[in-house]
């Protein structure tokens, strides 16, 4: 049980900083629209929600941390897989960036990320036996998609271009992750 409510609050701390992160992503794409107000809403949500999943690993702490042989060989399994998707999903990111910067097609970046962001979760969702993140997955993996093939480059806002898949994925992506967040800290 320690351990479970430790990893919820780990999690709760990576979907909130990358959640936030791609909040950043679409104020980067409002070009300025919106300062201080969109940026400091972002950061606002990313540092409510790691309070949560910090106040989660001290909830942790407090609880006894009795494992079975079999129980403690299960973690450490979980974590070396957890482990070998994360650097998977970082490696992929790396190799995707430098791809789009070779072929000079930088646009594609974020929607490149998006998918394999997306793809990570659905090892994860085994892994974990967190069904909620098959959605996630596949979620986030339209979403690029979506984004990519439909969404005009550009938008005027009144008299303020916007650069519509940037902003769009960004925040899109920043709603998945702090939506789940807010479900995964609750279990």
């Amino acid at each position: 049980m320690k351990e479970a409510v430790r990893g919820s609050g780990i999690g709760v701390i990576f979907m909130a900083v990358f959640g936030t992160l791609w909040a950043g992503t679409g104020v980067m794409g409002l070009q300025g629209w919106g300062f201080p107000y969109v940026e400091l809403t972002g950061i606002f949500v990313g540092i409510i929600m790691v309070i949560g999943g910090i106040s989660l690993i001290h909830a942790s702490q407090k609880m006894s941390n009795q494992v079975s042989e079999n129980g403690a060989r299960r973690l450490k399994r979980i974590g070396l897989l957890f482990n070998m998707v994360f650097i998977a999903e970082g490696l992929l990111i790396g190799i995707a960036i430098a791809i789009c910067n070779l072929i000079n097609q930088t646009d594609l970046i974020p929607g490149v990320i998006a998918t394999i962001v997306g793809i990570h979760f659905l090892p994860l969702a085994s892994l974990f036996q967190i069904k909620i993140y098959y959605a996630t997955g596949v979620l986030l993996c339209l979403l690029a998609l979506i984004t990519l093939l439909i969404v005009p480059d550009t938008v005027m806002f009144g008299e303020h271009q916007i650069l519509a898949p940037l902003s769009l994925l960004g925040f899109r992506c920043a709603l998945i992750l702090w939506a789940l967040d807010l479900r995964y800290g609750l279990e």
